[in-house]
């Protein structure tokens, strides 16, 4: 292949354009000002784990969204059969319908006749199911309408809670939906959410009732409702008005006592009928409620047109809300905070100067061991390793992407993985230059030998890492973004650019061999095939022991083992506190002493005195909304507390997790395992045979095993961050099994006579350098983040270092041994051990007369 100036050009192209999408990231602000808007911004974002700030998911309350429907439209249809002289005994509303009990068999037909009368749409499908049962007539909806009105309900809570983040001055909100009934809105620099949590749950919705009296119609049903000091009213249920008709409100103060006030105006239609309702009703006593609590009820004096006041015990900032919340519109259901992850401004700039320590050592270990491995070449891989780099910088800017603490986790990992495809195409020109070929062939015929392995690999590791996006959630998905564009990246620099280069290094020395490094140990091992396979007995024997082991420390909870479940998936709270001048036992005394006995305490770092305390909470009840306000409760005590004792104590991290998202974690956990298992599977059914297939997903699978077993057996907390350490581990290892198996492969078509052994054996040899020589820079890539990274990522850098060690050597003990067995049974069936390739069909084609 000779270079050719047009793939140089057009490459030379891709590599510029990474660099100036990855270069205003970098610039001083001076000089972002001189530059066009559209280029100065396009740049990735810091996750809140960095940057500090507080992720809030808000799942809507389904039940009361239906059954408030249900009764607005109960209280329709007693208006109607009113208005058509049709007598009804009761109708009662609940989430599930409405039951409405005529008086006598007799009068059901026509009651039910009015009724499917008013809610039929013409041309459309039946939005309610209308069935009777004697004087029993049910209306419940149909699973299409709820699935509407829960739709309609999120875009109008999306639109609400914009307007109310807007107008509160907050610093770039992001409100987004998550699912079929949740939202995200997440808070860049917000450390204490309380004030906002309230502003995003507070339901807002205002209406105006008449107190129950003399003037109240027999037929009108009445509601008991309470003020903040608990005197109780009896209210009509049905509203004279609603806040729909509110245009405006502000924070105002009453002219006379000089308390805060909120001074409202109605729009055109609301201030008619107000004004019509107050004329006729002088002497009347309105009750203006919100959210069922009775805020005053003062009694008409006058008739009142576009403009009111509502009057309370607010304070400042209360009156202050509530007007916003006013203004920007009621939600159509309460909100409630089912997870809240918040990080504050100095732990996140610690993540970012740890991250980045941590990546520049480990970057620079790969760069020393691949110079001391392959000199000249090895600098070339450097060089790619680099533009590799930046493209995947250039990429995370161009969409705009969020770069999180696991995604910076995930950009060491990609380093690491990245030479792999480098090492693997050095030891196949190596291979090729020992058989004494020209440079130009050994260039040649080592990247078409190591090219279907590379994409394999990386397809393989795609497959687990795009099942970890779809699954995952907030930082997670941040570190399989970074992983997933580091594979597509790392393959166009490998493939592409490694050659162009390697291309015009030997253009001067075409027909001669290539130098070779100076040979280290491996070499002189791998010389003559070694019998690994004579340990396969034990290797497995071994393997399903530790696998068997691994499975009882995960299942026994007991004696301090089974898996230590972070909040994630156990649910509850878990609060990062710095308390100077303390000990564990004072942090437990105090937390006592505000009346939280169920509280956890470990220190950071495992010192009794580090000041840095981790606090948790288990969940405290079944509800969610219960969850939400005991947690929200119990963080401000803790928050009070500490304060109390130090000045300058401090919450620089708050994690909370309800019931629900917990259970939903574990399934989605325990799905994306499965399904990229069985991704596998299939991937490598198709791209080789299903034994090498079922070899492969049966050493994952002990893999796992292992794994699981390592965090039990430390005690690491087992959270989303291990899920991406799993996954990222199950891509990781097929990769190695992938590289054995293709050379496998190969040497099945090269030498199919070859007994199975042997072939064995001498593939295993074959890639052993490769293995050895990707698994330590993998390993030393990662190594710095797992001694010095912290706890906050030691849930994936500690069990992936385990995992690189499991992983590399289960593809010669494990694997092999498995496709040993299974290749077999296969030569007793007088089955082949591959299926026909292209070239092996056309010559069986080209021998038919």
């Amino acid at each position: 292949m000779k270079t050719s100036p047009m793939r140089a050009v057009v490459y030379s192209l891709v590599v510029l354009l990474g660099v100036l999408c990855a270069l205003p990231n970098v610039l001083p602000a001076r000089v972002g000002e001189q530059l066009p808007s559209w280029y100065r911004d396009t740049t990735f974002k810091l996750g809140l784990d960095l940057r500090g700030g507080s992720h809030l998911l808000l799942e809507i309350d389904n039940r009361q969204l239906l059954s408030e429907h249900n009764q607005q439209l109960a209280e329709s249809l007693r208006r109607i059969l009113r208005e058509n002289k049709l007598r009804i005994e009761s109708m009662n509303s609940t989430e599930h319908g409405i039951v409405v009990s005529s008086r006598s068999n007799a009068d059901t037909p026509a009651v039910q006749q009015v009724i499917k009368a008013n809610l039929r749409e013409p041309g459309s499908e039946p939005l309610y199911r209308v069935s009777s049962d004697g004087t029993r007539i049910t209306i419940s909806l149909s699973s299409e309408y709820k699935t509407q009105l829960l739709d309609d309900a999120i875009e109008r809570s999306l639109d609400i809670l914009r307007k109310r983040l807007d107008e509160s001055g907050l610093i770039e909100p992001t409100i987004t939906r998550q699912g079929r009934d949740a939202i995200l809105v997440q808070l860049p620099g917000v450390d204490n959410p309380q004030s906002v949590r309230k502003l995003l749950g507070t339901t807002a919705k205002m209406s105006f009732h008449w107190v129950a009296d003399g003037r109240t119609e027999p037929y009108n049903q009445t509601i008991q409702l309470a003020d903040e000091r608990g005197e109780r009213y009896q209210l009509e249920r049905e509203q004279v008005l609603s806040g729909e008709h509110i245009s405006d409100a502000r924070l105002g103060f009453n002219q006379e006592s000089g308390l805060p006030v909120i001074n409202f105006r109605l729009d055109r239609q609301g201030a008619s009928l107000f004004s019509e309702l107050t004329g006729d009703n002088i002497g009347r006593a309105l009750a203006i409620v919100l959210d069922k609590r009775v805020l005053t009820a003062p009694v008409i004096r006058t008739t009142i047109g576009a403009n009111g006041e509502i009057s309370g015990n607010f304070t400042v900032p209360e009156a202050s809300n509530l007007a916003l919340m006013l203004r920007a519109g009621a939600l159509p259901a309460k909100l409630h905070v089912v997870e809240e992850r918040t990080v504050g401004p100095d732990l996140g700039s610690d993540s970012i100067v740890m991250g980045l320590a941590t990546g520049l050592l480990g970057a620079a270990l790969v760069v020393a061991f691949m110079l001391w491995s392959y000199r000249a070449w090895g600098l070339i891989a450097c060089a790619a390793l680099g533009i590799n780099v930046v493209l995947i910088f250039g990429v995370l800017s161009v969409l705009g992407a969020t770069l999180t603490l696991p995604g910076i986790a995930g950009l060491i990992l990609t380093i690491g993985m990245a030479v792999d495809a480098n090492i693997l195409i050095n030891e196949r020109i190596r291979e090729e230059t020992r058989r004494g070929k020209s440079a130009q062939l050994a260039l040649q015929e080592g990247f078409e030998r190591a090219y279907a392995t590379i994409l394999d690999s990386n397809l393989t590791t795609l497959i687990a890492v795009s099942l970890l996006f779809m699954f995952g959630s907030g930082p997670v998905r941040g570190f399989a973004v970074t992983i997933g564009i580091g594979l597509l990246t790392s393959l166009f620099t490998s493939v592409a650019v490694t050659r162009q280069i390697m291309q015009l290094v030997i253009n001067r020395r075409r027909r001669k061999p290539l130098p070779l490094p100076k040979e280290h140990l491996l070499d002189s091992l791998t010389r003559q095939p070694l019998n690994v396979m004579k340990g396969r007995k034990a290797g497995l024997i071994g393997s399903a022991v530790l696998s068997l082991a691994a499975i009882v420390l995960v299942l026994n909870p007991g004696n301090h083992f089974g898996l230590n479940y972070g909040v994630d998936f156990s649910g509850g709270t878990v609060i990062e506190l710095e308390l100077p001048n303390s000990s564990q036992g004072e942090l437990r005394q105090l937390l006592a002493r505000g009346g939280i006995e169920s509280a956890a305490v470990q220190g950071i770092g495992g010192s009794d005195n580090s000041d840095r305390y981790l606090v948790r909470l288990p969940v405290q009840s079944t509800s969610d909304s219960d969850t939400e306000l005991n947690s929200v409760n119990t963080v401000e005590l803790i928050r009070s507390l500490i304060s109390d004792a130090h000045a300058e104590a401090s919450i620089d991290r708050v994690d909370q997790v309800g019931p629900k998202i917990s259970a939903n974690f574990g399934e989605d956990t325990i799905l994306a395992i499965v399904l990229a298992s069985g991704g596998l599977l299939i991937y490598l059914w198709l791209r080789f045979e299903s034994h090498f297939a079922l070899a492969a997903t049966i050493t994952i699978a002990l893999d796992l095993t292992k794994t699981l077993g390592f965090f039990a057996l430390l005690g690491i907390e087992f959270n989303l961050t291990a899920v991406a350490a799993l996954l990222a581990l199950i891509g990781y290892s097929i990769n190695d099994k992938v590289v054995v198996f293709d050379r496998i492969r190969e040497n099945f078509r090269a030498t199919p006579d070859q007994p199975l052994l042997n072939l064995l054996n001498t593939s295993i040899t074959a890639t052993l350098t490769r293995t050895v020589f990707t698994s330590f820079t993998t390993f030393i890539a990662l190594l710095p983040m797992a001694v010095a990274g912290g706890h906050a990522v030691a849930s994936f850098a500690q069990p992936m270092l385990f995992g690189i060690v499991v992983g590399t050597s289960s593809s010669a003990l494990i694997a092999s041994p498995l496709l040993y067995v299974l290749g077999k049974r296969r030569l007793q069936r007088g089955q082949s051990q591959l299926r026909p390739s292209r070239e092996e069909i056309q010559r069986e084609l080209d021998l038919i007369p």
